[in-house]
């Protein structure tokens, strides 16, 4: 929590219908009533941060109003979305203020898609006090002087440039009076300016910060009303409990790709939905054009996505399609599929619990791919062993180092490749892991592993049918298998 000699009585002339005292837990009380100039909490999710910075926030509104003087608060999140959720939270607590306002929304620049082209909202009360909520961009936060809160902090997109531009605006005293800055967030990896920033602060004697530390237990012993082991099941992902509930600063080193190696693969040409008519085809692709498919099978809890890629000269590797299939019945999977696997030279499919049974089918359908069992046909059904996932894996990484693969830019995909963690087991061995959430199970990376083992292992067309074979093609066979030559009876010379 915060250090004792910062916590401070509220102000005077504070109304005795204040709402802050009847609606907050503790430890949010504690943060509103703490007046000190810097102060950051580490807290964790859904534990009511952007709820508490509002309380401040407005109620420091209401203050100013009564004393007929002007109070302003930036409001900024790594999203606009964000931004305008967090703002949100501030106009609740108008209502409990009974305060009155007025609502706007900004717009300017040039013209863009409806979506984003927000530049501010504002909220503004009668006497001139203020709250803007901004995207947390550089560019979008510099120009005012006022008291700031940075939501989720560490997840800016480049917090370093954002903190330069903050501070000089928040630091100016001439403006308004001295100004509060304010850094809300859960950790994300160690190493970063906002970890260094809060390591050099958090339990220092001198620090310039107050620090306050709110894990998911600390919440719950002061009544936050969350059935913690539940929770824990239903996240089902060890690494993501540690940093976003326990506040642990996660090695980034654990990340299989962080964001800057996706960044460096994603390419205008890669694209997530190929044409119908492309398809169309039953042959397999031309020789110029090697197209490969990995498919991440899922049937109700996890996505079947199905990546498409394609060799190109110098070794590049480019996403043609990014099919993605929840929740449907095999049947009408295999019906989708079925063109795409025709039109490929290999696929290489998950062959692990649900996927057992369409992969026999397909592997009936299309012919097996397993060398050393002589079947050379187009489907490689892989078991996901943990020495198999940590073969694919590696070398998926290896395709990123050295961006041999093309990517689409997708937010989406792009959290999906980041959401792969590779961890170091007691034994000294290494796993492979990604947590359940909406946006599924790493079934995206999976598919995209697989691909690239696909790709990566071809060297023809994969059309196998067997040859009649004579007595004397038999024996030309035998020796050019063994460097032995057989008389006609058969017996070695």
């Amino acid at each position: 929590m915060t250090c004792p000699h910062h916590y401070l009585p509220p102000p005077c002339g504070v109304p005795s219908a204040d709402p802050v005292g009847r609606s907050l837990l503790p430890y949010q009380r504690y943060w509103v009533a703490d007046r000190s100039r810097w102060k950051f909490a580490l807290q964790a999710r859904q534990t009511g941060k952007d709820f508490t910075a509002a309380a401040e926030g407005i109620r420091d509104c209401q203050f100013a109003e009564l004393a007929k003087r002007q109070a302003t608060w930036i409001v900024a999140a790594p999203s606009e979305r964000q931004s305008l959720e967090a703002l949100a939270k501030w106009r609740e607590w108008t209502g409990g203020y009974q305060q009155s306002l007025t609502e706007q929304v900004a717009q300017g620049g040039p013209p863009r898609p409806a979506a984003s082209r927000l530049r501010l909202a504002l909220l503004a009360f009668p006497r001139g006090s203020r709250v803007l909520a901004v995207p947390g961009k550089p560019a979008t936060v510099r120009g005012y002087s006022a008291n700031v809160v940075l939501t989720e902090a560490l997840f800016f997109e480049d917090f370093a440039a954002t903190w330069r531009a903050l501070v000089p605006m928040a630091g100016n005293p001439l403006r308004g009076g001295v100004k509060k800055l304010r850094l809300l967030t859960t950790p994300n990896g160690a190493g970063g300016p906002g970890h260094e920033l809060w390591r050099h602060n958090y339990q220092a004697p001198e620090a310039g910060w107050t620090c306050q530390r709110v894990t998911i237990h600390a919440a719950v012993g002061q009544g936050l009303p969350i059935d913690l082991e539940q929770m824990r099941r239903t996240l089902n992902d060890p690494e993501g409990w540690a940093q976003e509930y326990e506040l642990e600063f996660l090695d980034q080193s654990r990340v299989l790709l962080p964001y800057d190696v996706i960044a460096a693969c994603e390419h205008p040409d890669a694209t997530e939905t190929a044409p119908e008519d492309y398809w169309a085809a039953i042959t397999p692709a031309p020789r110029t054009e090697a197209l490969v498919l990995g498919i991440d099978f899922g049937r109700k809890k996890d996505l079947t996505v199905c990546w498409a890629l394609v060799g190109l000269e110098g070794g590049w590797k480019m996403t043609r399609e990014v099919l993605e299939l929840p929740g449907m019945a095999s049947d009408r999977q295999l019906e989708i599929l079925t063109p795409r696997i025709q039109r490929a030279r290999r696929v290489c499919f998950d062959y692990t619990g649900p996927g057992v049974g369409l992969g026999d089918h397909l592997a009936r359908q299309f012919g097996e791919y397993h060398p050393e069992r002589h079947l050379y046909g187009k489907i490689e059904l892989c078991q996901f062993t943990n020495a198999f996932k940590v073969e694919i894996f590696s070398k998926l990484r290896m395709e990123f180092d050295r961006r041999g693969v093309a990517v689409p830019g997708s937010r989406v995909i792009r959290e999906d490749l980041h959401s792969l963690q590779r961890v170091i087991l007691p034994t000294g061995g290494i796993a492979y892991r990604a947590g359940h959430n909406e946006a599924g199970h790493a079934d995206r990376a999976t598919a995209l592993a697989l691909a690239v083992r696909a790709l990566t292992e071809t060297t023809g067309t994969f059309a196998y049918s067997p040859v009649a074979r004579t007595a004397s093609t038999a024996a030309a066979a035998y020796a050019g298998l063994t460097g032995v030559s057989r008389d006609r009876r058969g017996a070695p010379r």
